[in-house]
């Protein structure tokens, strides 16, 4: 029998691609926790934990009639991003794949009647919220799988398509690491006004209300209460949480949805990201 033997809500914020001295002199003379908090994880949780694959929930794939879980032997090349290619340009990257597993829970999924499908077509992009990550936490060797988020899902849908995926991971001798990669409130300044808020200080948040609401669900996680944030999901999204927040609520249906009470522990602090909110926060399993 398999399990998730690690979760955790990461952040992949462009900033943490930046070299280390552009990241430095955005920040005001030190570095964003966004990356040393990556660093830190990687010595601590990945670098001392056994497992056998990683699935990223990646919120920057968006999907629309389903969602998906890259079924690929193997996904390599060079990654330009569309949306910052000065920033991300050229990276390479070679990601094994699981595909018993993508197809495991794609099967799961068709039986209960869940929209989620598996998907090997050698042209499907693949997007930095897996990338960044892996950069920071991949090893040679280790398959690492992406789920897409469905922009028409419910938070229900959310939780049954997490459910779905964590039986999965179960029926099979796997030990999976889940990473639920995105961020939290998620509103941009304008772009006249954006470069003068690069810093990480959480003041350059966007509104005073969204740091409220992002720090009241970063105490919940750290406290285990995942099921206050599941139930004022409503309330959250009247600040345009990532994807619908999608990405940490197939996460927490993965681990039990409102019952699972695993408490969180922030490797860095809560940070800017030209107006969004961004942190990282690992869950006892």
């Amino acid at each position: 029998m398999g399990d998730i033997v690690g979760a955790g809500l990461l952040s992949h914020a462009p900033v943490i691609m930046f070299p280390e001295t552009a990241r430095i002199e955005a920040n005001g003379g030190s570095d964003f926790t966004l990356a040393t908090g990556l660093q830190e994880l990687r010595r601590e949780v990945f670098d001392t934990t056994e497992y056998d694959a990683v699935v990223v929930l990646d919120s920057h794939w968006a999907t629309t009639t389903e969602a998906v879980i890259t079924a690929h032997p193997r996904r390599q090349g060079l990654f330009t991003s569309d949306e910052m290619p000065a920033a991300i340009s050229r990276l390479p990257y070679d990601l094994p794949g699981d595909p018993e597993l993508a197809t495991a829970t794609a099967a799961l999924a068709e039986e209960r009647g869940v929209w989620l499908q598996s998907n090997d077509d050698p042209y499907l992009p693949v997007h930095y919220a897996t990338l960044n990550l892996w950069t920071y936490l991949g090893r040679p060797g280790t398959p690492w799988l992406s789920v897409s988020v469905c922009q028409t899902a419910t938070t229900e849908d959310f939780l049954s398509i997490g459910e779905t995926l964590g039986e999965a991971v179960r029926g099979l001798d796997r030990k999976v690491l889940l990473l639920a990669s995105g961020g939290l409130s998620h509103r941009f300044w304008p772009l006249a006004e954006l470069r003068d808020r690069m810093a990480g200080d959480p003041a350059n948040i966007i509104t005073p209300e969204a740091r409220e609401a992002d720090e009241q669900r970063l105490a919940w996680l750290e406290e285990g209460r995942h099921d206050r944030v599941v139930a004022t999901m409503p309330d959250y999204r009247r600040f345009a949480p990532e994807a619908r927040f999608g990405h940490y609520l197939m996460l927490a249906g993965a681990l039990g949805g409102e019952r699972f009470t695993g408490k969180g522990r922030r490797f860095g602090a809560y940070e800017n990201g030209i107006g969004t909110g961004q942190a990282h926060v690992w869950f006892t399993v």
